[in-house]
């Protein structure tokens, strides 16, 4: 594993997770050290997942490629955000 970079670990840990037929998978930053077309094919093969899914990012694109529901977190709580991650956006720029 030592040799292999941090898109291709970032895929193996992938693979292990999903091995054995999760229900939930839990994500914490899932973009990170891939490509774009390593992205797109993640942001497939999770739209394709009949399981539920927790996701932690800060990629945009991935986000609303992605996500059906956007939750924030803010001095420790966590609130259903009513709109996209565009509107998020745009609040948080106010």
């Amino acid at each position: 594993m030592y040799l292999l970079s941090g898109g291709q670990k970032s895929r193996v840990v992938f693979a292990q997770i999903t091995w054995t037929r999760p229900h939930i998978l839990l994500l914490d930053e899932p973009t990170n050290h891939l490509d774009f077309d390593s992205i797109n094919s993640l942001i497939i093969g999770l739209n394709n997942f009949e399981g539920g899914l927790v996701v932690v990012s800060h990629d945009e694109y991935f986000l609303s490629s992605l996500c059906d529901r956007l939750y924030v977190v803010n001095k420790g709580k966590i609130k259903s955000f009513d709109g996209d991650i565009h509107d998020y956006k745009k609040l948080i720029l106010k």
